[in-house]
């Protein structure tokens, strides 16, 4: 791990500025009193999420579920301090790739991240969504919902989803950068007031109790926006996808969309949105004017299989769909070609848990602890290397582009959140030559060899 102990002055965040009554939800920032740093427990809540419980599920390939992954006993020193940040000096060297250093708080485990610009959020099972700035503390904000399992940026706002079932929206103060406000949450108080009023919107969940049909009444698993930043989708393990109108918040659809949680929904390309679901299928859902709005219909099972589909991702700009299952395969389609099967990555041991793409390069992160980088070239994928670091799975990626360099290489600033609770930020060069790229540590090494990660190429 590229830390140093006592590297950076300890730090803790302040006296709560600004609270909500109703929801003791706060915004925060940071000050340079001393603060003590109180455990999370040793099973998170999520522990208990449909991964463990349903039987689709593999759940012998998914050992995050196992609280022998609580690292809290084998963290670095620099857990010691409430924050610790640490980067190493070359990360201003543009011609390094590797580890350039970590994050950690001995808080809880990362579940969620988002990047723009110099500005990381990150958020956990501690109520928090911490802020950071050119890698280094800087502000956050809290919610009494505890888990955070999503965040998602569009302008201003920023989206965040929970554990119980709610979306937060947040926006950072006009005149204090650091200072972020809490302005709403969906679904609104008054729409759903206005909704309970009639017998009708009322729909029963699994727990027979009935519920509104614009609340989700089980966790939020993932938040992805349209292109035009319009509409914005929620996905949760009640097995439904809800579709929000940005402008006031008000909830225009909800889709019965799966036989099992929904663990990951992505906006592609040509307006289609993708999902995936613990019952081991990938649809493709249509967006079509109806009226003075629009309505979301089912167009086509992509994939059918008895692993859970954990994650996907989309490359807009070549029109490739990747999804990661919990056999620790990835599969690929091109949509240049009517989203036919491209073929199937091989690069993980254990569950495939995040995904990522940017350029021509796809990043997959996995309850085996690594991070495998592939590269497209064409319709080729070659596995680059594998990123070891972490110490727990590896639960969500987040990917910056920096400025193109000489030659056209491209650059790419990696954030992988992990259960070990740990940031590790990683410098990926696009022009990477498999099995000789430098690893994270402090001396670099060589990446350990890629001949486990295999492509199975589908051949016309």
């Amino acid at each position: 791990m590229a830390t140093e102990e006592n590297s950076h002055p300890k730090q803790a965040f302040g006296n709560v500025l600004q609270s909500d009554r109703n929801e003791d939800e706060y915004s925060f920032r940071i000050s340079h009193t001393s603060e003590t740093s109180h455990l999370p427990p040793r099973l998170s809540s999520d522990y208990s999420s449909p991964l463990a419980t349903s039987p689709t599920r593999d759940s012998s390939a998914s050992p995050y579920l196992d609280p022998s992954w609580d690292q809290s006993h084998q963290t670095s020193p620099l857990s010691r301090s409430p924050w610790t940040s640490h980067v190493e000096n070359n990360s201003t060297n543009y011609s390094y790739t590797g580890l350039m250093g970590s994050l950690v708080r001995e808080e809880g485990h990362i579940y969620s991240l988002a990047a723009s610009g110099d500005l990381l959020y990150t958020g956990s099972d501690s109520k928090n969504i911490r802020v950071w700035k050119n890698h280094k503390e800087f502000s956050g904000f809290k919610s009494n919902s505890g888990l955070v399992k999503a965040i998602i940026l569009s302008g201003e706002r920023i989206f965040t989803g929970h554990q119980d079932g709610k979306i937060r929206v947040w926006k950072v103060s006009g005149k204090d950068p650091s200072l972020y406000n809490r302005i709403g949450t969906l679904p609104t108080l008054m729409a759903y007031i206005k909704t309970s009023m009639k017998p009708s919107n009322y729909i029963q969940t699994r727990r027979n109790r009935n519920t509104v049909w614009i609340k989700h009444f089980d966790a939020i698993s993932c938040l992805s926006m349209s292109e035009d930043q319009k509409l914005l989708y929620s996905a949760s393990w009640d097995k439904t996808i809800k579709v929000w109108r940005a402008s006031d918040s008000k909830c225009l659809e909800s889709i019965k969309a799966h036989d099992d949680a929904v663990n990951s929904i992505v906006v592609g390309f040509n307006g289609l949105l993708f999902s995936g679901s613990a019952d081991g299928t990938v649809k493709i859902w249509r967006k079509e004017s109806q009226g003075k709005g629009t309505k979301h219909f089912f167009s086509q099972t992509l994939l059918k299989q008895e692993c859970a589909v954990t994650a996907l991702a989309v490359d807009p700009s070549s029109n490739y769909l990747y999804c990661g299952s919990s056999d620790g395969l990835v599969n690929f389609w091109q949509g240049d070609k009517l989203l036919s099967h491209g073929g199937v990555l091989r690069g993980h041991k254990l569950a495939t848990l995040c995904l990522a793409a940017a350029g021509n390069l796809i990043f997959s992160g996995s309850a085996d602890n690594n991070i495998c980088v592939w590269k497209r070239d064409g319709g080729e994928h070659i596995c680059l290397s594998v990123l070891s670091g972490h110490s727990g799975p590896v639960k969500c990626l987040a990917v910056e582009e920096e400025q193109e360099q000489k030659g056209g290489d491209k650059q790419f600033i990696v954030y992988s959140g992990s259960l070990d609770k740990s940031v590790k930020i990683w410098r990926i060069s696009s022009q990477l030559v498999p099995n000789q790229a430098e690893v994270g540590t402090s001396p670099p090494q060589n990446f350990p060899s890629s001949n486990s990660c295999r492509v199975s190429q589908r051949r016309k």
